[in-house]
């Protein structure tokens, strides 16, 4: 027996080399490919550009992935896989506070990592709903396991009321986990931790000093539309692009959505880059209008932020909604996307500016302001994809219960006393 198990050992051992180059010739293929979807969407993907990365031909490509669309859902499942996988190991903790706290820092070491050069990103699901059929199907049956498991951190809802919060603590936690590579790359490796301690700060005891209460003033954004129809062209242009995604988002799709033809599409813009350019200025100036207007109101610093904050989700969950979110960068020509960072990193600005000013007053917690305006952003960034939640309570209970998760952090429970 061991003679023929000895003559079998060299078949056997070149079987798991093949194996093993042909796992890593995959994973060099799926890293390649999550780089391409980041930087040009799933839609903008190309089987030669992945090809190109790796240093192979497209024929090689195809011997592992047969369609473009099955290379973009393996990517995408990759990345649900590797949240599934920190997600478990945040469970392992006994309270929600460190559970929390092992997820962040779970995404903070995998993004050293990535810049250290020790690890390769991967692919961000803004582009997930643009896939299609059973694969689309799938991937948000996945999506949809990885929010309840992240809901789950918190524990057993007691009711309705503590399920509908956890589902916006979730969310936000989510959200600002996406969000860290947008910014986290303005800081030095070694601060690193320093910036994961400060935002599990605002994660653990929010923004507001004990005993501020939620009581906004919702700002009006109304303003006369210079253009008659071009609002509504607008509007449903960002919807579209926020849920298929830049290149998901056809001029055709669009001028579906509101019943038109495609003629009246370029009577209001000349071409789909335009088109995007014209929803983020259009999003872009509600959220500076708010930050604006509620400088103008009195009451003190805090309450000027909480009404910046509530007048934004209240527009996101409302029919005046949504605002474009940041994710539809990707796939955007370089020049048009830089300037809408600078715009986006000066709305940022002028929330750090508000926080800043709210410590020095005692009327906002000493945290650091530069990443709490990046959770703010984040915050009200994601308000779209929480719509049909909003929808299925009063709008101002939707509004105080998803603000309160910075607010007054992800562990406060005054909000479900006062709703």
């Amino acid at each position: 027996m061991g003679k023929l198990s000895s003559m079998n050992l060299p078949g056997q051992i070149e079987s798991d080399r093949s194996t093993k180059r042909f796992r890593a010739k995959r994973d060099a293929i799926l890293a390649a490919a999550a780089d391409a979807i980041n930087e040009q969407s799933a839609k903008g993907m190309t089987f030669a550009d992945v090809a190109r990365r790796v240093g192979l031909n497209t024929t090689s490509v195809t011997y592992y992935f047969k369609r473009k669309e099955d290379l973009a859902a393996a990517a995408f499942e990759h990345t649900l896989g590797r949240l599934d996988a920190m997600l478990d190991a945040a469970h392992e903790e006994a309270t929600p506070q460190a559970r929390v706290e092992r997820f962040l820092s779970s995404n903070m070491a995998r993004l050293a990592r990535i810049r250290r050069g020790e690890e390769r990103d991967f692919a961000i699901l803004s582009d997930l709903r643009a896939m299609e059929g059973p694969i689309r199907t799938s991937l948000l049956t996945h999506w949809r396991e990885i929010f309840r498991k992240t809901r789950a951190l918190w524990g057993e809802p007691a009711g309705r009321a503590e399920t509908d919060l956890h589902g916006a603590r979730a969310h936000v936690l989510l959200e600002n986990a996406f969000w860290l590579p947008a910014w986290l790359t303005r800081y030095e490796i070694d601060e690193y931790p320093r910036v994961e301690a400060r935002l599990m700060d605002v994660f653990a005891h929010g923004i507001a000093v004990p005993g501020d209460a939620w009581a906004p003033t919702l700002l009006d954004l109304e303003h006369d539309e210079p253009e008659p129809g071009r609002e509504a062209f607008l509007l449903a242009a960002t919807r579209l692009i926020n849920e298929l995604g830049y290149r998901g988002a056809s001029v055709q799709k669009i001028a579906s959505e509101l019943n038109v033809t495609k003629g009246s599409f370029y009577h209001h813009l000349d071409a789909k880059d335009e088109l995007v350019i014209a929803c983020y200025k259009r999003s872009f100036d509600i959220l500076a209008d708010a930050q604006r207007l509620a400088l103008e109101l009195s009451g003190g610093h805090w309450h000027q932020l909480a009404s910046t904050v509530a007048t934004l989700l209240d527009v996101q969950f409302s029919e005046r909604g949504p605002l474009l979110r940041t994710t539809a960068l990707s796939g955007l020509p370089p020049f048009v996307r830089s300037t809408m960072i600078d715009r986006s990193n000066r709305i940022a600005r002028r929330f750090a500016g508000m926080l800043s000013d709210g410590i020095a007053e005692g009327s906002i917690r000493a945290i650091d302001p530069l990443v709490a305006s990046q959770a703010l952003m984040a915050l009200q960034n994601a308000a779209f994809d929480m719509r049909k939640w909003a929808n299925t309570m009063p709008r101002d209970r939707a509004v105080a219960f998803y603000a309160s998760t910075l607010m007054f952090g992800l562990f406060d429970d005054r909000v479900l006393a006062a709703g």
